[in-house]
């Protein structure tokens, strides 16, 4: 207990007078440091709530209410630590998951033996991301009255990619569908979707874990329904009978032996647990040699109306790629027009680039112009009307090909830069993707294109007249590339601060990663490589 939190207690007990004398009043070790909760344990919204009350306990209600001040404040100076990213062991061993209970589990087993085995290189990948976000999510958890392990619910839904998309068009690190998160707040149209955004995404993911366990009775239950749907998981826990109240963790493990649930789900929590057991103690399992991302620090910088984010590169003196990376939910390279808003920039350099752009006029809040054409243009005139060439008109417009512009027609004219053309062009959204050819190879799936190219599976079958999921193995299938994915790779190529490296004998990834202090999993990514990639003397290596 720490001494402000005590000061609490004995000013309360002070003002309750006579009434708790001759009372026993001091509370039980779980109001004083909550435990992880058991697995029959009723909901609960409160991230640190005193043990429930022994009937025969007669104990004043005024130092009940001291007993709850206290645990308030403690929860309070928790979440404040995990916020301040100083020492947060003791918000951490509050909120936990029951994992030691289910850790024998055939499912859980198979997982552990499948993370360290044929999974191993992805997972040590996903250990290597963990660091950037595990504060933030344990302090939004926390928040919510959940245990901070829900963290690796974000690792095992997608690795925490915020540009991961399933299947079934789950977007971000959370993977939420487009109703859910709308339900929870989240904005989604053709200029932001915020799934993608890892800050807002992640309050949405607690306000949505909590909701569910608060209507389940259980942590486990509520994941489940979080993959499966809470009307399926609802339909199956009442197959089982009892109420939310009666609902424990053990409820999950019952509901798995039925059919009211698909594979999927069932293993859904088993799998949950093996990358809980994995993250806690990794050493224990073999990963002994993690290279942990920085952790996701921002200053933020508000805009007024649309802007480029080649524009606020510029203001805070760092890359458009830098910026990206910060604001995935950015869709079209510039901000939503006739509103303020919030775009995050490198830690360090929030206070100058305000004061740049409070200075900036408005017409240079964009690297870009839109022009109505009139009767008789050419691209070559209007370029020589806006002091670019006709060239970068094009290929910022790629709709118009080589026709004769129409009269009306409504043309987006970059300023001539690099990254003005590909802000123009994204901001354009050509109706039409650009299309690549892919030749089927032994083992690839659809789902396996999707991810390696970025894209969905639908997409892949409509360009391509799939009616089923279905290829063989040297079919050549048109892989297509949206303005937005384009301009991902643009800007990840294109970056200001980009270094070559040329390797040397004796050099291997992980001391490159060092040697320039980056992580080894983001240089991996950088260069088509996996961490475990080796190198060939004289090979360049693109240092992100």
């Amino acid at each position: 207990m720490t001494r402000s939190a005590a000061a609490v207690l004995l000013l309360l007990l002070a003002a309750c007078g006579s009434a708790t004398t001759g009372t026993d009043v001091t509370p039980s070790p779980a109001t004083a440091e909550p435990p992880s909760r058991p697995a029959a344990e009723p909901p609960s919204r409160r991230a640190a709530e005193p043990s429930s009350r022994r009937a025969d306990a007669e104990v004043d209600a005024s130092v009940r209410a001291a007993a709850d001040s206290l645990a308030d404040a403690e929860a309070l100076e928790q979440l404040a630590t995990v916020d301040a990213g100083g020492d947060s062991s003791a918000a951490v061993e509050s909120f936990t998951l029951d994992i030691a209970s289910y850790k024998n589990h055939d499912r859980v087993k198979y997982y552990l033996s499948f993370f360290t085995g044929p999974g191993r290189e992805r997972m040590r990948i996903w250990l290597e991301r963990l660091p950037r976000y595990e504060g933030m999510i344990r302090a939004r958890m926390a928040e919510q009255g959940l245990p901070g392990d829900l963290v690796y619910l974000a690792l095992i839904e997608s690795g925490f990619s915020n540009r991961a998309v399933s299947r079934a068009s789950a977007v971000g690190m959370w993977q939420f569908m487009s109703g859910t998160g709308k339900a929870y707040g989240l904005r989604i149209d053709s200029w932001l979707d915020e799934r993608r955004d890892p800050v807002k995404a992640t309050a949405a993911a607690a306000r949505h874990l909590s909701d569910l366990e608060e209507r389940f009775g259980s942590l486990y239950l509520a994941a489940a329904a979080y993959n499966g749907g809470a009307g399926r998981v609802g339909r199956g826990v009442r197959s089982l009978g009892g109420g939310a109240e009666e609902n424990g963790d053990e409820t999950f493990f019952r509901l798995y032996n039925t059919r009211y649930i698909f594979r999927e789900t069932k293993d859904y929590v088993p799998k949950l647990i093996a990358a809980a057991l994995i993250g806690r103690n990794p050493a224990e399992y073999g990963f002994t040699d993690i290279v942990g991302e920085p952790r996701f620090e921002a200053d933020s910088l508000l805009v007024k109306g649309m802007t480029g984010l080649d524009v606020i590169a510029e203001l805070a003196d760092t890359s458009m790629a830098a910026i990206r990376e910060l604001n995935p939910q950015i869709l079209r390279l510039v901000t939503p027009p006739r509103t303020e808003f919030t775009v995050l920039v490198p830690e360090g350099t929030g206070a100058i680039a305000q004061e740049r752009f409070d200075s900036l006029p408005e017409e240079a809040w964009v690297s870009f112009r839109e022009h109505k054409v009139k009767s008789g243009e050419t691209p070559a005139g209007i370029a020589e009307e806006y002091g670019t060439t006709a060239a970068a008109i094009r290929e910022a417009n790629p709709n118009i090909g080589k026709r004769a512009l129409r009269s009306g027609q409504r043309l987006v004219i970059p300023s001539g830069t690099p990254m003005s053309v590909v802000v123009a062009r994204t901001f354009a959204e050509p109706a039409e993707p650009e299309f690549r050819v892919h030749r089927v190879k032994s083992g690839e799936t659809l789902s396996h294109l999707a991810a390696r190219y970025n894209v969905s599976v639908a997409n892949i079958q409509r360009w391509n007249g799939l009616k089923s999921t279905r290829i063989r193995i040297g079919q050549r299938l048109r892989i297509g590339s949206t303005g937005a994915e384009r301009a991902r790779a643009a800007t990840a190529s294109s970056g200001s601060n980009a270094t070559r490296h040329v390797v040397r004998s004796g050099e291997t990834l992980t001391g490159v990663a060092r040697r320039y202090g980056v992580s080894l999993s983001a240089l991996a990514r950088a260069n088509d490589l996996t961490t475990r990639s080796k190198l060939r003397i004289g090979q360049r290596l693109r240092i992100p």
